[in-house]
């Protein structure tokens, strides 16, 4: 199940699923205008003589609606899932192709990158070098699930407990999620962004609306609130109201900054720095979210300018979340197919050669190749994900001496259930790994650390998985999926708006990783763009808070 979780998640004939986030009550029109009711199954709906759910490869939407029924009830009922309700939706490959250049949303704005995408993915798949998602799922309620029509049932099957059902679950229930994004708002908001700029490129251009997008675009990754909670998603009352609120921004924003009197010089360091401090205070500096500071303080942009910033900066807080929990978003919903399929098969409600198809197909999406194989790429979240989630059902269930040792508040408390709902609701892919990787996991894995230090001209095996490097893999691997050790970290620290207006950024300086010199460059000259005036980029070291280096746009040229 290949993975996009911002989407939420995809699948790829390859055996990888992806989550793109999108849904529908279990049974209504697809966007192929194929139409199931998740009703009452009628005479044709009512399960076979054998009691099979279904038999053969073929699928109708009567299948289709009485597997979903028989898998959402063992799920609420065996699992104790908490799930929105569900649309799904029949695609065809090509429309597939649609929601991949629009990163799996049903609904999205216009520019060149989607199409730049979509042409990427279109010749991979046309090649054969990469297959199509089995699904996608976005994260919004109702949950909105495509299926590929070119599924088998038993597929069909696998994915709507897959999708349907695992990643629901964990779309609504866990706390990024529930913190970062409004699943009941997305769709709506999208709606009107998607006809917002198209408004704006009628009245502005087509030429003006792009450079807006291309410099949000470039700045998405610091556009979003990583440590406070982010404003609520537009309502539509308020969304009725935004053209109150630009053409109060266009009779008195920009005046008011005109008439400003410029700083007068002199006064002595304690006023200065007394000066510096009310001023940051009350443009509640630092910063870390580049977009919502220049929507929010720009001297140059437009109304209609500020609009599109905010929302690529709404599209961006959408998909934070995903970023973070790739390793239980898919582990989740692999154990979740996995687990329901298999009580399927034990109530005789599917065939052995259904679930042989079942387990070939799951057996393809958790395939992780060696360290030493050719294909091996990294890790796989849905192995990984898997193996951890039915590794808590082990140590909940039957721990030996050493699950007590490390786990001694789960460890033979025989209520997996409740264990994992737990953890999926109240972590993300660091502190989950960090708190639930067992030895025994990771001796399974045949963990190890290499070192790559700069001074050494080969790499060194640090630590293997044995009782001295159990700890230091665990806390490494835990780190490797911290967001907010792998993204810079950039922030505005200050800004005179009543002298020179130059725009001051830090970029924090983590274990001497610093940024590439080209893409440092062009996000000073994108920010500049939105910005209006000069802008400088100082490295600080993080632990030492010396200055590395300083770069700013009147050093970059056009």
């Amino acid at each position: 199940m290949a993975n996009q979780t911002s989407n939420s998640g995809q699948t790829s004939n390859s055996g990888q699923t992806s989550n793109s986030g999108q849904t529908s009550k279990s049974g209504q029109t697809s966007k192929s205008g194929q139409t199931s009711k998740s009703g009452p199954t009628g005479k044709s709906g009512q399960t076979s003589k054998s009691g099979l759910l279904f038999s053969g490869s073929d699928w109708d939407f009567k299948r289709l609606s009485r597997a979903y029924e028989a898998i959402e009830a063992i799920a609420i009922e065996e699992l104790h899932l908490d799930i929105y309700p569900v649309q799904m939706e029949i695609i065809s490959s090509q429309q597939m192709l649609d929601a991949y250049s629009s990163v799996g949303m049903p609904l999205m704005y216009r520019h060149w990158s989607f199409g730049k995408h979509f042409l990427y993915q279109e010749l991979l798949y046309r090649k054969g070098g990469r297959g199509l998602a089995y699904e996608l799922v976005i994260n919004s309620n109702p949950c909105i699930v495509y299926l590929m029509e070119e599924n088998t049932m038993a597929l069909q099957a696998l994915v709507t407990a897959h999708a349907a059902l695992g990643h629901n679950h964990f779309f609504k229930n866990n706390h990024l999620f529930r913190q970062w994004t409004d699943a009941s708002a997305i769709l709506s908001y999208l709606d009107f962004a998607k006809g917002y700029i198209a408004r704006c490129e009628e009245r502005h251009g087509v030429a003006a609306v792009e450079a807006i997008l291309d410099a949000a675009h470039a700045l998405m990754e610091q556009g979003v609130f990583r440590y406070r909670r982010p404003p609520k998603l537009s309502s539509e009352r308020q969304r009725e109201g935004v053209r109150d609120r630009l053409e109060y921004e266009e009779r008195s924003y920009n005046d008011l900054w005109r008439t400003l009197p410029p700083s007068k010089g002199g006064g002595n360091v304690g006023e200065k720095d007394s000066n510096i401090a009310e001023r940051k205070k009350t443009l509640k500096l630092p910063e870390e979210n580049l977009l919502y500071f220049l929507e929010k303080n720009s001297l140059v942009l437009e109304p209609w300018q500020r609009e599109i910033v905010r929302i690529v900066r709404v599209v961006a807080q959408y998909f934070y979340p995903q970023r973070q929990t790739q390793v239980m978003n898919e582990g989740c919903a692999t154990f979740v197919h996995y687990t329901l399929m298999n009580m399927l098969f034990d109530r005789g409600l599917i065939s052995e050669g259904a679930m042989l198809e079942i387990l070939r197909n799951h057996s393809n999406v958790i395939f992780q190749p060696g360290f030493d194989d050719p294909r091996f790429s990294g890790i796989n979240p849905y192995a990984l994900g898997l193996d951890m989630m039915q590794d808590i059902q082990r140590i909940s269930t039957e721990p030996t001496a050493e699950d007590r040792d490390w786990f001694p508040d789960i460890a033979g408390n025989g209520n997996w259930r409740e264990t994992l709902l737990d953890a999926w609701a109240n972590h993300r892919d660091e502190s989950f790994i960090r708190q639930y990787l067992s030895p025994a996991l990771m001796r399974k894995w045949r963990f190890f650390i290499l070192a790559d230090a700069a001074s050494e001209p080969h790499y060194e095996v640090a630590s293997i998985h044995n009782e001295r490097g159990y700890e230091k893999i665990r806390a490494g691997l835990a780190q490797s999926y911290d967001i907010g050790a792998s993204r810079p970290d950039i922030q505005v620290v200050d800004v005179d708006l009543l002298g020179d207006r130059q725009l001051r950024l830090e970029h924090k300086v983590k274990n001497g990783i610093m940024l590439e010199e080209a893409s440092r460059d062009a996000t000073l000259r994108h920010i500049r763009t939105l910005w209006g005036y000069e802008v400088s980029l100082a490295a600080i070291d993080a632990q030492t808070g010396a200055t590395l280096n300083e770069r700013s746009t009147s050093q970059i040229g056009e």
